[in-house]
This record gives structure tokens, C-alpha cells and sequence, in this order.
């Protein structure tokens, strides 16, 4: 046998060394270690089983520390190993200052992905599988919070990731770009470019369950990607990316659609350019960038987050000229926004910081003028602070309609030209807030308020336990959600139906305790013929 490529070689190998291990064991041995160890393309991994009978395989590298050399370049496949890997603890997650969405780092060697499968040895059927791109702005999260026992125990099995964050993983530089070959890239790896560093991240994560998720049970020719926020973004980019056709069969994007127009990579380099500068590299030289410590990278980037950029061979058009002209990945979407998506960042930027927005007219025109700049006071007649009972509620509404609701109905408008389309808004105005503390206003379905429907997450701010009715809705969510994994559609038996988008009838399905329900007031609720009206005047 001829090996063309070192990786086949190392395949191989690593299949004569785990009948090795597996033979070698003690009788009555077997079965526990078919339920342990799990054979990769990488090597043999280790996990375990938690009381629910969920089997974790946690920390995988699914790619090359992108240190030193590797920094800013796209990433590659990690190099074999030939003992079984502790798959038991989570790994690294990626550099971030501390915030109340991510836990803080300085640890470039990030790039691990988890797998949690239902403990069922004698499943003869290969499963839907669901990988999870978190969000955080593209600056901070990480893949340990998201505990998917839930949808796991529903017949799927999930992969959550990690992906580089920040300025080490969006930053675009025209040193970069200068390198147009690499002789060390992967080949399975889309072509050099500048910054989308994190989204290739994303991308070889999904090379990765392609190879190997057959040996954990699941079926790679039914992947599922889903995000919320920058991972809803994120999968609107991974819609649009040539290279990841194929990839996934569905995808899922909550709270995802803030930016749709895409910006191009000369603004993307001259944001780097300028960071650069700042961070003490006046050189503009690659090499000096790749020096740096992280605590300077992180110490320089833009703490309000980052977004991809077109850089013509991942991202080859803006996301929203890609969805309208059908130039994207053609799977079932999944698409929706929460009810009070701006309050979050009502909270953040104002209350616990500045303090509120003061309920007179000069003081809501500013706080409009950070969001819309000179139509302030346009905006201040469509959402008068007589109709609200603060201002802070006023400048939320604002902030959801034009940030999040009408860009969301866009996309919706859009993709149904050429996909099946379910859409939905979260409207549970009693969601906990998990995030941050009490406020002087009801934070309601706030952004990120759905996720813990979805997932048990780390509690970070002490909260209520969700309701009876509220239970009940989350309960329908997980289900909703695999089985869209499961079938392309939310709907089955036992569920609220859950009709496909119809442009003309404007139909959402409202998640609301404890059954959601259909909604077809979502266009008028949301302002969206103003807000169409004035971005096109602008």
C-alpha cells in the first residue's frame, strides 16, 4: 500500500492501535471501554457518563494551537496522537477579558470542541447531530456554558465549539492578506485572507464532526448548525461561505441578523491598520503583529466586539446582498429574535454604567443619536417618550426594531424566495435574566433570554427557577428545535404546529408560556415599514 498523505498513513495507524487497546483489555472490559473510548481520525479519546446518562467527550482538539506562527492564519488539522486523550474535563477556551457573557483568558491554544451523546450502546441508527456556535459579540464566550443535556435526551447529539474571539480572531490587516500562500495550510482549509479567522474556526470544527462524528453515532449527512447572537451571525456567515457547502443540512439562527451588511475588507483593514498602531506595532509588519503579547491584543482591540468582513473567498458577498440573491447555502432555516432583544444593552450602556436615560426629551435625542446619529429626532416621533413608561423602555424598543426585529424580517423575507423557512419571536416577558442584575425596568424577553429554554447554563446572577408554564415552553423549544435536527421541521406530534413562513401573511410562531402560539403582527409591532422607509432615505 502506497500512503499519499501523511494524515492517511496516521489513520491507519491509529486503527491498528486502537484493535490493540480494545483487544488487550480484561474480560467484561469491552463493553465500558466501547462506551469510554471512541475512536477519531486524530486518535482514540476518552469521555465519560453523567448521572442523566449523557456521554461527554469534552476538550477535542480539532485543530492546531494557532500560535506563533500560526496566529492570524487560517487554522489546520491538529497532528495525530497515539495514546487515548482525557476527554473528561473541558478545555482552554479562547483569550477575552472578563465580562458577564465569558469567563477571562489569555490561553491561545483554544481550538477544542464537545460531544455529548444519549448512553444508548444498542441505538442501531445513526443520530441527527447539532454542533453550537455561541455568542458573545465575537469577543467573549465560550463553549463550557452550555450544558445540552436537554436536546441530548431527545435523540440528537450535540457539539459545542470554541472559535478564536476578538482581534485574534477577526482582525484584518493588509500584512495578512499578503500572504496569499502558505505552504503549511491545511488543504482541506478555505484560502488565505484577512481576519474571519474565528469563522474558519467554525468551518474545520465542521470538517472535523464531517470525518469523525460517525464514530461518536451520528450521522454527518444530517448536521444542523445553530448559534445565538454573534453565533447566529456566525451561521448566517457559514450560510453564505462557499467553502461550507455541504458542510451542515440545516441551520438554526437566533438573535443572529444585526449585521447584514457585511463590511469590506479595506474598512476591516483600516481598523487594523490602526490597531496596529496602537499596540505598538507602527511597522504595519506581520511579524511584529504575531510578537505581541496577548495581554497587548487584548488590551487594543475594540471592546464593543467585531464582525466578519467580505474578504472575497470565505465571505465573497455582504450576508444580506447573499440571502437576497439566493447566493448562499440552500438548507431549512430556523430564524427569529427576541420580543425586547435592546434592553439588554439599555442595561449595559446606561443603568449600570451611566445610570438611566433621563425621561425629558434632550436626554432620550442623545441616547437615540448613539444608535441613528441625526435622525434622533425622527426616530424620537415614531417612539415618543409619552407612550412608554420610561425612557429607558422607549429607547429599547427603538434599539430591538431597528438592531435586531426588521433586519430579522429582511433575512425571513429573503430566504423564503428560496428555502424552507420557519420563523419565530421569543416572547416570554418574564424571562429570568441570567446575565446581569436588576435594573429600574423589566428586562422582559431581553436579548439572550432564550438560550436557557435551551440549555442549562452556569448560574452568574441568583434568579428564580423557571415556572411551571415557562417549563412548559422549554420543554416544546428543545423539541422544536431537534426536531428541525431530526426531520427539517419543527413540527411532530405533541407540539404547537408551527406553520413555514408566508411573506404575504407575515407569520411568526410566537414562543410565549406555556404554548406558543402563531403571530402575524410582528411587521406592525416592530415599526418596520418606518424603519425600511428611513434607512432608505438615508
Amino acid at each position: 500500500m502506497i500512503f499519499h498523505h501523511k494524515r492517511q498513513f496516521s489513520v491507519v495507524l491509529l486503527a491498528l492501535l486502537a484493535a490493540i487497546v480494545l483487544c488487550s483489555m480484561p474480560p467484561g472490559s469491552f463493553a465500558r471501554a466501547h462506551n469510554s473510548i471512541v475512536f477519531t481520525f486524530d486518535g482514540l479519546v476518552r469521555g465519560t457518563t453523567t448521572a442523566a446518562g449523557v456521554r461527554e467527550f469534552l476538550g477535542i482538539p480539532y485543530a492546531a494551537p494557532p500560535v506563533g506562527n500560526r496566529r492570524w492564519r487560517p487554522p489546520v488539522h491538529h497532528a495525530p496522537w497515539f495514546e487515548p486523550l482525557d476527554a473528561t474535563q473541558f478545555a482552554n477556551h479562547c483569550p477575552q477579558p472578563p465580562t458577564p457573557f465569558g469567563i477571562a483568558s489569555t490561553t491561545e491554544d483554544c481550538l477544542f470542541l464537545n460531544v455529548f451523546t444519549p448512553d444508548d450502546r444498542d441505538h442501531r441508527q445513526l443520530r441527527p447531530v447539532m454542533v453550537w456556535i455561541h455568542g458573545g459579540a465575537l469577543i467573549t464566550g465560550e463553549s463550557n456554558d452550555y450544558d445540552p443535556t436537554l436536546l441530548v435526551e431527545d435523540g440528537v447529539i450535540v457539539v459545542t465549539i470554541n472559535y478564536r474571539l476578538g482581534a485574534l480572531g477577526f482582525l484584518a490587516h493588509p500584512a495578512f492578506a499578503a500572504e496569499s500562500t502558505d505552504p503549511d495550510r491545511d488543504r482541506d482549509a478555505d484560502a488565505n485572507s484577512a481576519g474571519n479567522y474565528g469563522l474558519m474556526d467554525q468551518q474545520l470544527a465542521l470538517r472535523w464532526v464531517r470525518d469523525n462524528i460517525i464514530f461518536f453515532g451520528g450521522d454527518p449527512s444530517n448536521v444542523t448548525i445553530f448559534g445565538e447572537s454573534a453565533g447566529g451571525l456566525s451561521v448566517f456567515s457559514q450560510l453564505v461561505s462557499p467553502p461550507a457547502a455541504n458542510l451542515f443540512h440545516k441551520a438554526i439562527v437566533e438573535s443572529g441578523a444585526y449585521n447584514l451588511n457585511t463590511q469590506s475588507l479595506a474598512t476591516a483593514e483600516a481598523a487594523g491598520t490602526a490597531f496596529a498602531t496602537a499596540a505598538g506595532c507602527s511597522s504595519q509588519t506581520a511579524a511584529c503583529l504575531r510578537a505581541l503579547p496577548v495581554s497587548t491584543i487584548l488590551a487594543n482591540e475594540n471592546p464593543a466586539g467585531y464582525t466578519p468582513n467580505i474578504d472575497g473567498e470565505f465571505l465573497p458577498l455582504s450576508l444580506g446582498t447573499a440571502l437576497a440573491t439566493g447566493q448562499f447555502n440552500h438548507v431549512p432555516v430556523i430564524q427569529g429574535s427576541n420580543h425586547d432583544e435592546w434592553r439588554l444593552f439599555v442595561a449595559l450602556d446606561f443603568d449600570l454604567t451611566i445610570g438611566p436615560i433621563g425621561n425629558n426629551e434632550p436626554a432620550y435625542e442623545a441616547a437615540l443619536a448613539t444608535l441613528v446619529g441625526p435622525a434622533a429626532p425622527i426616530v424620537a416621533a415614531q417612539y415618543p417618550l409619552a407612550s412608554f413608561p420610561s425612557a429607558d423602555l422607549a429607547f429599547g424598543a427603538a434599539g430591538t426594531d431597528v438592531v435586531f426585529a426588521c433586519p430579522a424580517l429582511s433575512a425571513d423575507l429573503s430566504m423564503s424566495q428560496f428555502v424552507p423557512l420557519s420563523t419565530y419571536e421569543f416572547n416570554d416577558e418574564n424571562a429570568p435574566e441570567d446575565f446581569l442584575p436588576p435594573v429600574t425596568f423589566p428586562y422582559g424577553a431581553a436579548h439572550a433570554s432564550e438560550i436557557q429554554y435551551l440549555f442549562n447554563l452556569p448560574v452568574t446572577v441568583p434568579r428564580p427557577p423557571l415556572s411551571a408554564a415557562q417549563l412548559q415552553l422549554s420543554s416544546t423549544m428543545q423539541h422544536y428545535w431537534t426536531n428541525f435536527a431530526k426531520f427539517g421541521t419543527p413540527n411532530s406530534p405533541g407540539v404547537p404546529a408551527w406553520q413555514n413562513f408566508n411573506p404575504l401573511a407575515g407569520n411568526f410562531q410566537s414562543l410565549i408560556p406555556p404554548s406558543p402560539t402563531q403571530e402575524t403582527n410582528f411587521v406592525a409591532n416592530h415599526n418596520c415599514a418606518f424603519w425600511a422607509g428611513l434607512l432608505a432615505a438615508e
